[in-house]
């Protein structure tokens, strides 16, 4: 899809402009296995072993309280190659630095996987939910484009942090989408702004999600629209751009 390969390129030019300003982003590589992603966490991780409820005066650090604000949403591609494997990147303060604090909260997924499919993009945009439960001392609440979560005073005495995170992140969910072959992760937490800055980007992956939203599978395999006037519909642009991409597959396939 071109238009989320584009929405990747944006966040790569958006982390080099924070370098560029000389602002501090920490950059992570975790090994290449689950077992190995999940080895050495302060805290357990799989089904059911997050809590249902973190309380505010349980509660180590706060990320993306509407208050403030947050972004999240999930990029998809078939070019493994604009997917970093294994890297988590931090632009602003670890868990560990903002203890009793609420912070601003960015979360943007990069996944990557030769046999992805557009039919596969409702299960890739749900997959920032998929940890719900399944990390200990991590809260989830969201709504559409925003994560608003917290970590526990216990998570975080153990020393629970973004590279934690992102390692559980990126094992649970590869257990779950086996067609996923590298997976990469942003947090930002600097400041409001730096937040809503993702969030033109956020726009247009929804556009494309509602997209997919408003299409039904046929029998035969072949995804139609449920809208009836393309005219007035405000997806019509994504839904050319994805027509016209099919175009091109079916010229090169022939």
């Amino acid at each position: 899809m071109e238009t989320l390969d584009l929405c990747i390129r944006k966040v790569r030019e958006y982390v080099e402009e924070k370098r560029k300003d000389g602002r501090l982003i920490r950059e992570m590589i975790c090994p290449e296995t689950i077992e190995e992603f999940v080895a050495d966490l302060p805290i357990r991780i799989g089904e059911e072993a997050g809590p249902k409820v973190i309380l505010k005066e349980d509660t180590f650090v706060e990320l993306g309280n509407p208050s403030i604000v947050g972004c999240s949403f999930v990029l998809w591609t078939n070019d493994l190659s604009l997917v970093k494997e294994g890297q988590i990147t931090l632009l602003g303060p670890c868990i560990q630095e903002a203890c009793g604090k609420s912070l601003p909260f960015g979360q943007i997924i990069l996944i990557a996987g030769a046999m992805l499919r557009e039919e596969d993009h409702l299960d890739l945009e749900k997959a920032q939910y998929m940890i719900l439960e399944e990390i200990e001392g991590y809260m989830i609440r969201s709504v559409p484009r925003r994560m608003w979560t917290r970590v526990s005073n216990e998570a975080g005495g153990k020393g629970f942090s973004f590279e934690n995170l992102g390692r559980a992140l990126m094992a649970i969910l590869r257990s779950k989408l086996p067609s996923v072959e590298a997976l990469e992760v942003l947090f930002v937490t600097s400041n409001k702004e730096d937040v809503e800055e993702l969030d033109s980007i956020a726009v247009e992956v929804e556009k494309v999600t509602n997209w997919f939203r408003k299409l039904k599978r046929s029998e035969d395999g072949i995804y139609e629209c449920t809208a009836d006037d393309c005219d007035d519909c405000p997806e019509k642009t994504v839904c050319d751009t994805v027509r016209e991409v099919r175009v091109l597959r079916k010229q090169k396939a022939s």
